[in-house]
């Protein structure tokens, strides 16, 4: 018992599954005993009235042929023969007075019940009561019936043979009911370590993984119920946390990459101010701060991308959504980007639907726009080219393009560029944090919007965005 205890037993699933299961079945035993035992005392009732009934038919057959002394004959002899322990019989006249009995040594505490015969007399109708003889520690069932048109039958039959069936009856059942419990308690036991067998492979793999051991799984057994889904559904939970662990530990990896190199430079800048030949040089000291501070802004442009991109992707960005002439900001953004084309002698074209309007958050689209049209002119080749569009999809939609002819992206990075961090091996000596792509799905996606990257027939690739159209007026 105290093994129990320790072990939490009496707290556990099972143990309330086997009290649930073991009462159910004791109560349904109970139920199903209490509706037979009913049936049993009806049918017994329901056959010693018969018997009585019958009884009185004699008496009125006697009655009609032989009168009143047949009747008395008659009393006389069915309590001889039936056994005067077992039955009596008394004949009297509505009045209340007795003029003829059987022996009624036996019966002597056995009073005419008055308001049985006042019963009898108002309705005219056989009435039966069941009376506890006395002494005698039995019942017996007794009847008032006329048997003629003055003569009142007073019958009493023991019952002490349906009695002792009933007793034996009662004391099986107790027996019976023991064993019930104990069967129900072994069953359910048995029947729920087994229904949560599963439960137990979940909590023992569970058990067993750690920080650093993320490949256990579950048994699955194939059987579609509730615990195989269970299963399969918690093996599915540990592959995302597999997974999301994973990229935590890349995202670390590729953070403390990206911050030792601006560190590091920083540190660089300090040392060379502090072993200069001139230590009063003003000038230097003035590049290095401004160095430091070129550097400063860069980590911290990209610690904000981060915050950006985690809180809108836990929910917790708050974005201010207002209606926005799309049109006049995809224009903006090229007016804004056409010197930095020029720079790269690179044709730098748009194509752009005017009057279109959307909700969203303008400061938020912005960026979103900036970093694509600043990577397709970043990876575009000099002499290249880049194209925007902005189009209206049927009513519901609004497409933007970012074309570029650079040297395009492989078909298997399609889904990875958008992830925090990542650049191609061939973009990697060109300037930059890899969150500039993972920043502007993020936003597109809080907006409701897709944003996909197709390759183009003549090299390079396309950026398409798109974004639910409303066309609310630009207050």
């Amino acid at each position: 018992m105290p093994e129990f205890f320790r072990t939490g037993f009496f707290r556990s699933i099972a143990f309330r599954l086997t009290v649930w299961y073991a009462g159910i079945f004791s109560i349904s035993s109970c139920v199903a005993f209490g509706l037979f035992y009913f049936l049993a005392t009806q049918t017994i009732m329901n056959q010693v009235d018969q018997e009585l009934m019958d009884k009185a038919g004699y008496f009125r057959t006697i009655i009609s042929r032989s009168g009143i002394v047949g009747a008395q004959n008659l009393a006389v002899i069915e309590a001889q023969a039936a056994g005067e322990k077992q039955v009596f019989f008394r004949l009297l006249y509505p009045t209340g007075e007795v003029f003829a009995s059987s022996s009624m040594s036996y019966w002597k505490d056995v009073r005419l019940d008055k308001k049985m015969v006042d019963r009898l007399m108002k309705s005219r109708v056989t009435v039966f009561n069941t009376l506890h003889i006395a002494g005698q520690e039995q019942n017996a069932r007794m009847m008032y019936t006329f048997v003629a048109s003055n003569v009142i039958l007073h019958t009493g039959l023991a019952m002490n043979a349906y009695s002792r069936f009933l007793s034996g009856f009662k004391k099986i059942f107790s027996i019976s009911m023991g064993f019930v419990i104990l069967f129900s308690a072994v069953s359910g036991m048995f029947l729920s370590r087994q229904a949560l067998y599963g439960v137990s492979a979940i909590r023992a793999t569970a058990s067993t993984i750690t920080g650093s051991n993320l490949d256990e799984r579950v048994p699955e057994s194939g059987s579609q119920d509730e615990l195989d889904l269970l299963a399969v559904t918690f093996n599915r939970m540990l592959d995302r946390i597999s997974a999301l662990v994973k990229s935590m530990r890349e995202m670390s990896d590729n953070i403390a990459h990206d911050l030792k190199s601006p560190l590091t430079r920083i540190r660089g800048f300090a040392e060379l101010a502090l072993i200069q030949e001139t230590p009063g040089d003003i000038e230097s000291y003035r590049t290095m701060a401004a160095n430091t501070i070129e550097e400063s802004d860069h980590l911290l442009d990209m610690i904000n991308t981060m915050l950006v991109i985690s809180r809108a992707e836990a929910g917790e960005a708050e974005f201010e959504c207002a209606p926005v002439d799309l049109s006049a900001m995809i224009i903006d953004a090229w007016d804004l980007f056409v010197p930095l084309a020029e720079d790269k002698q690179i044709t730098f074209t748009q194509q752009v639907d005017k009057g279109v309007c959307i909700q969203g958050d303008a400061g938020m689209l912005q960026r979103a726009f900036a970093n694509l049209i600043d990577n397709a002119i970043k990876y575009t080749p000099e002499k290249g080219s880049v194209h925007l569009t902005l189009q209206t999809c049927g009513k519901a939609l609004v497409e933007i393009g970012v074309k570029d002819s650079g040297p395009g992206i492989d078909p298997q990075n399609y889904q990875k560029i958008f992830e925090r961090f990542f650049r191609e091996e061939s973009s990697r000596t060109t300037p930059g944090t890899g969150l500039g792509l993972s920043l502007a799905k993020t936003i597109i996606e809080q907006h409701s919007g897709t944003i996909s990257v197709q390759p183009c027939e003549n090299g390079g690739s396309i950026f398409i965005v798109t974004l639910p159209h409303r066309n609310f007026e630009i207050i």
